[in-house]
């Protein structure tokens, strides 16, 4: 087994290993530095669990996504994806700064939305 340790960026360290075993196997594994017990440092702030979507829990919240925006009341969160309640699709946003918007169609039943989708998220109307 080989392993050796690559520095990519000012704070984050690549440890790649290959092995053999019924065929090559290879694993890597990201380690950053500033991580330790729940809590990352970023550029002189710090964000600790319970931050981001875990904050907005219960609230109503705007999903800017790849393809849609999606509006509704977020309700459950796990690995993969998030719940909106009161689910909508917006099409037209209109000012932002305005409480309602343009064109907002809502759905027939609640919405899961793939967290690999989200672009951008917010307590927004």
């Amino acid at each position: 087994m080989v392993s050796f340790v690559v520095k990519v960026a000012v704070g984050v360290v690549v440890v790649v290993v290959v092995g053999v075993a019924a065929g090559v196997a290879v694993a890597v594994k990201y380690f950053i530095n500033n991580f330790n017990g729940g809590i990352m440092k970023i550029s002189g702030g710090i964000m600790k669990t319970g931050e981001g979507l875990e904050k907005l829990a219960g609230e109503v919240v705007t999903l800017f996504c790849a393809n849609y925006i999606y509006s509704g009341k977020l309700t459950g969160i796990n690995d993969d994806c998030v719940l909106l309640s009161d689910a909508g699709i917006v099409y037209e946003t209109g000012e932002l700064t305005v409480k309602a918007w343009k064109d907002r169609q809502p759905l027939p039943n609640d919405c899961y939305v793939m967290r690999d989708a989200i672009e951008s998220f917010m307590i927004l109307k």
